[in-house]
């Protein structure tokens, strides 16, 4: 049997000028710059730069005082309650430069290996898979994928028929005798072996160091060192300075480039600056270059024009400049309350972390997580984490992801909150300066931490060595 009814239902649906504000508080200082020309190309209602003049030398705002219809103001058109603007985003001359740093980010080891194979003689389909292969390597530098996977990739990406051997050769031969030495390995022992062998100087501990690697790989892991001595028949010091070349080794290529690499055009922009005036925490938004917006007034005189005509192109003509002008309104309008949000949480930001960023000792950084920042400003917590988001700041002491100020916090037995980052500096300096011969167990490194009043369990300590990078105990033992 069917039956009809009325149901109510709330839904909420978001303005232009919100999701207009959402997309670009994600954007960094340096892409709102390129969105805002987007936005001007695409957008015949936008201008950039101050009204032209005309030949009598006034502006045409000016002798459009005198005649009608005189300019639109954007407020007359949207059903929406907004405030009344000058419409500019800001008032600064062209000639003012941009008051913000920035720093240059490292090309990638890919973009590096491309370019050493534009060095070598190679026909197009060998080319082409070696590209794909130097496509095909994880964050260090590694080849962790199947040979095979990889034929079956090629075959299907690029039409090229190729087998597991033909992608070996192609690796070994070329890849792997790229700079730095070590890349395109498929595991840490072909990386460390690859440097190894590179080597010039054929002293005996780099002689030995290879046939450690080579034949003793896991004895060596496992610091079994006894095994290596007896089965090698070499001295206590030998194995010594064998490992000492060994650890010279670097176990991440391509997470390494050394600073002989060419730096890239890519810049890193700081969204905020923060300046400390004798104590007290000024926050400001960088003058980067945004052009002046304006309505085109001759846009906004169509509309006036074609709004009584009853036609059906003066209509659709009409609805047409509307529809561009309220995209400018929101647009303009998205843009200043990007610029209200960022400054406020960024003032949020400083002002809980105020002891840090008095002199940058981290130490000082309280635990902090994405709501209490969205607390102090009344903002949603997604709100504040598309502020944080792939933003900087520019300090006295370095550009800073903004990232970089959010932890989690744990209890000191006199029940005072602290930052996690704190008690992970305390582990690394403890593992520092441990005695090697008898390096500090997970137990013997929650006791660190209790003398010092840090109450963190075991396991709570080995998770953080682990984020740390740093080996067991065992493996951390020398001779």
């Amino acid at each position: 049997m069917l039956k009809q009814g009325l149901q109510q239902k709330m839904q909420q649906r978001l303005s232009p000028l919100q999701i207009q504000t959402i997309k670009l508080l994600e954007l960094p200082s340096i892409e709102l710059e390129q969105r805002i020309k987007k936005e001007i190309e695409e957008n015949p209602v936008l201008d950039d730069g101050p009204a032209e003049s005309n030949n009598d030398g006034d502006s045409q705002d000016d002798a459009a005082e005198e005649e009608k219809p005189k300019q639109v103001s954007l407020s007359d058109y949207g059903s929406d309650d907004t405030p009344s603007y000058k419409l500019y985003v800001n008032n600064r001359g062209k000639d003012e430069k941009p008051q913000y740093n920035t720093f240059s980010v490292k090309e990638s080891f890919q973009q590096s290996l491309v370019q050493q194979l534009g060095y070598r003689h190679m026909g197009e389909r060998e080319r082409q898979i070696s590209v794909f292969i130097i496509g095909s390597l994880d964050g260090d530098g590694y080849l962790r994928r199947n040979l095979d996977a990889l034929a079956d990739d090629i075959s299907f990406r690029l039409n090229i028929e190729t087998t597991p051997a033909e992608i070996e050769n192609i690796l070994v031969d070329t890849i792997q005798q790229f700079d730095p030495v070590g890349i395109g390995a498929r595991s840490l022992q072909e990386c460390l072996l690859l440097q190894i062998k590179a080597r010039e100087d054929r002293t005996p501990a780099v002689e030995h160091a290879q046939i450690i690697l080579q034949d003793f790989f896991e004895e060596f892991t496992k610091k079994h060192y006894s095994k290596i001595i007896s089965k090698m028949g070499i001295t206590q010091d030998d194995l010594k300075n064998a490992i000492g070349e060994i650890v010279k080794l670097n176990p991440r290529p391509g997470g390494q480039i050394d600073d002989s690499y060419v730096e890239q055009a890519q810049q890193v922009v700081p969204d905020f600056i923060l300046e400390n005036n004798d104590g007290e925490l000024i926050v400001t938004l960088p003058k980067f270059n945004v052009p002046e917006l304006r309505v085109n007034k001759r846009y906004a005189d169509l509309l006036s024009k074609s709004a009584d005509k009853s036609n059906r192109e003066g209509k659709e003509a009409a609805s047409f400049v509307k529809q561009k002008l309220d995209s400018a309104k929101w647009f303009i309008e998205a843009i200043k309350q990007r610029q209200n949000t960022l400054q406020n949480t960024m003032n949020a930001i400083v002002e809980f972390q105020k002891d840090y960023f008095q002199d940058g000792d981290e130490t000082k950084l309280k635990p902090m997580v994405l709501k209490n920042i969205a607390e102090i400003t009344g903002l949603d917590i997604s709100t504040i984490s598309r502020v944080v988001n792939c933003k900087y700041i520019q300090t006295p002491f370095g550009i800073i992801p903004l990232k970089y100020f959010f932890s989690e916090g744990l209890m000191t037995e006199s029940g005072e909150e602290v930052s996690t980052r704190e008690i992970k500096k305390i582990l690394q300096q403890s593992v520092e300066s441990e005695n090697k011969t008898k390096p500090l167990t997970d137990e013997e490194l929650v006791e660190v931490l209790k003398s010092k009043g840090y109450l963190v369990a075991r396991r709570t300590v080995a998770k953080y060595r682990e984020q740390l990078d740093i080996p067991i105990a065992r493996l951390r033992k020398e001779l």
